[in-house]
């Protein structure tokens, strides 16, 4: 599909192997600024995977993936050194959240700033602030991991992707461990964001919340992506075989 918006994310024919196994096989998908793309698909399909090489947490074969102009190149991920500039335009909230237990809240988002940015302590605190004030766990800033529910460390884990005002946030199935009343909270929050002029990359096989929240569609299946579209032409109205498959997948709950 063509897009005349210049895009946040741009993934070409992508490869990507563990071992023996070659997890994706041609992946090709773009993301524009203000638009909630939901990459779908059962597990092993090859969701997080393809995050990972996108935030250069994992390294990819072949193909091309560029995040903001930040052109990544095939082979073993590059060394930190090299990838400051990725790590300024693109922000990954992982599954497990994985905060820095030893860290409180408030330390735990202005980890990066400081450290990696330079930040001042004073600037780095009030953006935090400002952040998880938005997200509505100001009032968690000195606690710590283990002391928050799941609802609020996922907001946590938002704000520290955030802090460095990235143009593309991922997300790895951030609703796996909400329920209902937390996941729909969530996904009004990512549609702030959005607006805001983040583009977002939602690894999720959540039918519901994709349908509610997304303005995209991509399901991958057999390390490609085999549909893409609205919400509604690909959970809906689709006839496609792996698409059907997803909506039978465990937890995944048909369109009404």
């Amino acid at each position: 599909m063509e897009r005349s918006v210049t895009q946040a994310l741009d993934v070409r024919n992508v490869h990507a192997s563990r071992g023996s196994v070659e997890v994706l096989r041609g992946v090709t998908i773009d993301v524009a600024p203000g638009e909630v793309c939901a990459l779908m698909g059962t597990s092993g399909a090859g969701k997080t995977t393809m995050l990972r090489a996108i935030a250069a947490l994992g390294p990819f074969d072949s193909g091309s993936i560029t995040v903001d102009g930040f052109a990544l190149a095939p082979g073993p991920v590059p060394p930190e050194s090299r990838l400051r500039v990725l790590r300024r335009s693109v922000g990954m909230v992982f599954q497990a959240q994985s905060l820095f237990e030893h860290l409180t809240v408030m330390d735990n988002v202005t980890l990066a700033l400081v450290h990696a940015l330079g930040w001042t302590r004073e600037r780095a605190e009030s953006e935090a602030l400002a952040l998880l004030t938005t997200l509505g766990v100001a009032h968690r800033a000195g606690a710590y991991p283990r002391q928050l529910s799941g609802g609020e460390a996922q907001r946590v884990a938002i704000a520290r992707a955030l802090a460095p005002d990235p143009t593309l946030l991922l997300l790895d199935e951030p609703t796996s461990a909400l329920d209902p009343a937390r996941r729909n909270s969530l996904g009004e929050v990512l549609r702030t964001l959005a607006a805001e002029g983040h583009a977002l990359l939602i690894s999720t096989h959540d039918v519901d919340f994709a349908e509610a929240f997304a303005d995209r569609v991509a399901v991958l299946a057999k390390g490609v992506v085999v549909e893409e579209g609205s919400p509604r032409e690909v959970l809906s109205e689709s006839t496609h075989a792996d698409t059907r498959a997803l909506l039978r997948s465990p937890g995944a709950e048909p369109p009404a």
